[in-house]
Parts: structure tokens; sequence; C-alpha cells
């Protein structure tokens, strides 16, 4: 088994007590801020250790290779960019304390998606198409090894797939930025250059981008072990 750590630059005597609490008998660096520990055990202590570091980590077998995947879906905010995109665009209206304070009641499960998401667009009515196209431009940051990851799907021959419950404007800016095969967002309605508060068709939520991906499978005839979603 492997332990896959990556968030922040650790101390070898950091390493070293991982390495001691994991059982791990090699510790490789994979990249600045990552590193993969080779022959651990599943230990719970792990868990809080990297919690309180804010480090991310995975336990991968050792036979999982990148190689053997066939999809991977990721999602847009928080995850593949930096930033909450619809919270950029209450910004540009002065309004992203309202737009967050939505934003994170949805989170907390308070308000159901599809509701939260309604609500949230209704207040953005007005804004101008140009102002999407200048957080696309100013703000869409990629998180820290997203675009190596996508590249290297794209070496190895795996499909990648963007599902998001933000928007397509957004999505189809990554879409055409990083060269991802496919994308499932919502679609804003736009008219006159501007937002007119509400969204076109089907509301994308967590049903929608799992159903999205269960589609990708089978269309691809993968096993759910060749299939990795982040989120």
């Amino acid at each position: 088994m492997n332990l896959v750590i990556q968030g922040a630059d650790l101390r070898p005597d950091s390493l070293g007590e991982l390495a001691a609490l994991s059982g791990a008998n090699h510790i490789v660096t994979l990249g600045r801020g990552a590193w993969r520990l080779t022959g651990v055990r599943e230990a719970p202590a792990v868990e809080p250790w990297c919690a309180q570091r804010q480090l991310d980590f995975a336990w991968v077998p050792d036979e999982r290779r990148l190689a053997d995947l066939r999809l991977l879906a990721i999602d847009m905010d928080s995850t593949l960019v930096t930033i909450e995109s619809i919270d950029e665009m209450g910004d540009v209206l002065g309004i992203k304390q309202q737009i967050a304070a939505l934003t994170a009641q949805a989170m907390r499960g308070e308000i159901d998606y599809p509701e939260s998401l309604r609500r949230r667009v209704a207040l953005l009515a007005g804004l101008e198409e140009t102002a999407l196209e200048r957080i696309c431009e100013e703000r869409m940051n990629l998180s820290p090894g997203a675009e190596t990851l996508i590249r290297r799907c794209e070496d190895n021959g795996i499909r990648t797939l963007l599902v998001s419950g933000g928007f397509n404007f957004f999505t189809a800016w990554l879409k055409q930025r990083l060269g991802i095969d496919e994308v499932l967002s919502n679609v804003l309605e736009i008219d006159n250059g501007r937002l007119t508060g509400r969204v076109l068709g089907g509301i994308v939520d967590g049903k929608a981008k799992a159903a999205k991906l269960g589609a990708q499978i089978e269309t691809l005839g993968a096993s759910r072990e060749q299939a990795v979603a982040i989120g």
C-alpha cells in the first residue's frame, strides 16, 4: 500500500513522523509539497495528523497505476480551480457576501442545491456577459497540479470529464484552456449581453453529476475501478 500526501512543504522530521505512524519503508518526493510513502499500513492516526497540517492524503494500492484508468471526472469550483465562480460573479455586482452566504447554506445542506442555485442566479440578473470573460481571464486560477493532471491523462489516453454545478460559460472556457474532453454544467440565460437571472434546462446537482459519471463509464465499457472522481 502507498500513502500519497500533498498540500504543503514538510520538514524531514515531519515526514519521518508520518513514516513512523504509517509504517512506511520509503519516502519518494513527487514534487513540491507532494510525497509518496511506500509499504504503509492504513493507520487511523494518519487522518488527524494530515488534517492538523492541512494536507490531502490518499491510500493507494500498490497495483494502482494512472495508465490503468479510463476516465477522470472532476468538479470545477474549489477543485479544478481555486475559486467559487458564482461568488466572484456576485463580487462584480457588489453582492459577494449575499451570494457566498447562500453558497455556504447549500454546502451545509440547509437549502437544497437547486433552490439555492436559483436564488443565487436570480440575484445576478443584469450582470454583463463581458464580466464573465473578465472572471475567466483574471480570477480563474487553476489549483496546483491541475494542468499537469489533465495533461498526464491526455498522454495516457484517459478521458476527462468536467462536471460542475457551476455554469457553462466557465466550463467551456476551461474545456478549451485545458483540452478537457467533455463538460456538464448549468446553462445561464443571457439576453442582449446580460444575465436574465434564470438557468435554462435542468439543474446540474450531485445526482446529475453521478448519473453523467455512470453513463460515461458505461459508454467506455470501463469498470468502476478504472474511473476516478475528484470533488
